[in-house]
């Protein structure tokens, strides 16, 4: 995705509508980015947390990292916007470009911060608790779980009563959450097929 984007700005960069964008640097931006992602991904935890008997997904590096560089760079870009443009005469094109960025990071560093930052997720030997930033709470039984599947906002834990669960799987301990739940998803499907064999 970071490779499709940075071809897609230089490319944009002899398109002559958007020759007064400073789309070099916005593609130097967006590849500094990703290698500060797979820096940060060298060093994430796999493990979750332990605690009173539950294990809990921990937010990892990246995570914050991309949270808090993006609203960094939205307040920034904002700022540009409102300074820069009361005090000399900069080029509409650019201006447009500059609210749209930081309009799309502030809305991409939210998105982060409620589904997974500020989430919670926690398991046992016979629950599966997720509250999401606002307070609403989920519990899955594991006996309930039907399937584990990947999505773009994560890792998704569905029942038989189609209730779910989303994780990020950048959290510190995704990969044993997800591992656990397919394992307890495949269990039960076995056990249902013998249950249905044997009527």
């Amino acid at each position: 995705m970071p490779l499709v984007v940075i071809v897609v700005l230089l490319f944009l960069k002899h398109v002559p509508a958007a020759a007064n964008l400073p789309l070099a640097r916005a593609a130097g931006v967006v590849a500094f980015g990703y290698a500060a992602f797979l820096a940060l991904r060298l060093v994430q935890g796999e493990e979750a947390a332990s605690i009173d008997g539950w294990s809990e997904l921990r937010p990892s590096m990246v995570e914050y990292f991309a949270c808090y560089g993006a609203a960094a760079l939205a307040v920034v870009l904002m700022s540009a916007v409102i300074f820069v443009g009361s005090i000399r005469i900069v080029d509409p094109t650019q201006m447009i470009a500059a609210f749209a960025a930081a309009v799309l990071l502030g809305a991409g560093a939210f998105g982060i911060g409620v589904g997974g930052l500020f989430t919670k997720v926690r398991w046992n030997n016979t629950l599966l608790e997720h509250q999401t930033a606002f307070g609403r709470q989920t519990s899955l039984a594991w006996s309930d779980v039907r399937s584990v599947r990947p999505n773009w906002r994560g890792i998704t834990i569905a029942t038989h009563d189609a209730r779910k669960v989303t994780f990020s799987q950048f959290h510190s301990g995704a990969a044993q959450l997800a591992k656990h739940a397919t394992n307890r998803a495949r269990r039960n499907a076995e056990t249902a097929t013998k249950a249905f064999a044997t009527l």
